[in-house]
């Protein structure tokens, strides 16, 4: 073949296809209905069972809507189980409204603060690029939402209602995106002409109030104090006058932050094992807790999380959730669509060419709160989203053990369950991976 395609390639092209007259029953069929449907596996479908041997009891399913809010949805789910059991409550939801306030807000400082330490560089610099293609979107990571908790704490789902914008946040990014690439102009074109760090920052704090009355629009202001009202499960009432969010957290939620660490696999030639990995640009809080992941094989991520689910804890986990998705039926299982017998072909790249290619990378965040042995390994995972109840078993997902090795990325772990081996190298100083870096990517699916 030339290095353009000739007439006589596809005439070659045509004929080697109407060889197989199957081919064209095939056509006519994901014309009329889809890929997806035509390559449904049944017997996969019949084989994700939703049961488990070991299983975690928590509240109702939550639902994110329209918004990249995954990661904050899993972590509080994940917080809120012990305190359902400490206050024999039948159901508990945080506000995700409330971090979603303070993560935009710090995450237009964050983007500002990066404007301008790169004012010096050219318009078209690879990281300049980088920091305005998304300066204010929803997605986050686990030590992102650590940090939030940290300064701002937390407040009961009634204290900050859902909004509108909450649930529906694409035209309040783009607004809140266009006055923030506006105000890079501005800063870069001050300091282009000589303006002090200390003017620049005066302009900022401007720019900051700005953001912050958007904010308050679209989301309502956070409280700053309030009362928690609930009935137990023996309809009992109780009242907590006075509180304020982080004395809030601190008295409800109970739980060591500091002990839970992020462990990747990223099986790239450049990112070995036994090694700890950050992520230059990422974060939302300036002078908060910076991005550490310590990466181990896929065996070890799915060792650690039996061991911290088989105590009765869940676990925050990080995956590329929407490849082989029956999204109805909530099953991640890499047999449920036989796209390869369908198209006669094959897909060849392993988890490693597919982060390094750009085919996949972490999308989405969710919990596990069970899992199933069989023969002493596990086969099958129960998976709390937040897409509301109407997706899988009343809004609860199920994963088999080959989809994880293949899509699941990050898992957030007790330190207490790491071994010796792992707990040295979690002392590691990071490597900086380039901010483009797939393991820099954000979990935002909707």
């Amino acid at each position: 073949m030339k290095e353009s395609i000739q007439f006589n390639d596809i005439e070659a092209f045509q004929s080697a296809y109407k060889s197989n007259p199957r081919r064209k029953l095939i056509q006519n069929a994901i014309i009329k209905s889809g890929i997806t449907s035509i390559a449904q596996n049944n017997e996969a479908v019949i084989a994700m069972k939703h049961l488990y041997s070991t299983e975690i009891s928590t509240g109702d399913i939550t639902a994110q809507k329209h918004s990249g809010r995954c990661w904050m949805f899993a972590a509080l789910n994940s917080l809120r189980i012990n305190l359902i059991d400490k206050l024999n409550l039948k159901n508990f939801e945080f506000s995700q409204n409330f971090p979603m306030f303070w993560d935009k807000l710090e995450k237009a400082n964050w983007f500002l603060e990066n404007i301008i330490e790169t004012a010096d560089k050219n318009i078209y610099d690879r990281t300049v690029m980088w920091l305005l293609r998304s300066p204010l979107q929803d997605g986050g990571q686990w030590d992102m939402f650590i940090s939030i908790l940290k300064i701002y704490g937390s407040a009961p789902q009634n204290v900050m209602p859902e909004t509108h914008h909450s649930s529906n946040t694409a035209m309040m990014n783009f607004l809140i995106t266009l006055k923030l690439r506006e105000n890079a102009s501005i800063l870069r074109d001050a300091a282009e002409k000589g303006a002090s760090l200390e003017n620049l920052r005066l302009t900022k704090a401007q720019m900051l109030e700005e953001i912050y009355r958007m904010l308050a629009h679209f989301l309502g202001e956070p409280p700053t104090t309030f009362d928690f009202e609930y009935k137990d499960k023996d309809k009992n009432y109780h009242c907590d006058t006075g509180l304020t969010p982080v004395s809030f957290f601190k008295k409800y939620v109970e739980t060591e932050l500091e002990d839970y660490v992020s462990i990747i696999n990223a099986p790239t030639k450049d990112k070995p094992f036994l090694k700890t990995y950050t992520v230059e640009y990422l974060g939302n809080i300036t002078g908060g807790q910076p991005i550490k992941y310590l990466n181990l094989s896929n065996e070890a991520l799915k060792e650690l999380a039996l061991k911290q689910l088989q105590d009765g804890e869940p676990v925050w986990f990080g995956c590329d959730v929407g490849k082989w998705l029956q999204r109805d039926l909530g099953i991640m299982d890499t047999a449920v669509y036989n796209y390869e017998d369908v198209l006669e072909t094959c897909f060849g790249l392993d988890k490693a060419g597919r982060l390094d290619y750009g085919v996949s990378q972490l999308t989405h965040a969710m919990v596990f709160l069970g899992v199933n042995i069989a023969d002493g390994k596990p086969n099958r995972w129960k998976v709390e989203n937040s897409w509301g109840d109407k997706i899988g078993d009343d809004g609860f997902c199920i994963m088999s053990d080959d989809w994880f090795n293949n899509f699941n990325y990050q898992v957030v772990i007790n330190k207490k369950y790491l071994s010796p081996e792992q707990l040295e190298a979690l002392q590691l100083p990071p490597v900086v991976l380039p901010a483009w870096d797939p393991m820099g990517s954000l979990a935002l699916m909707r």
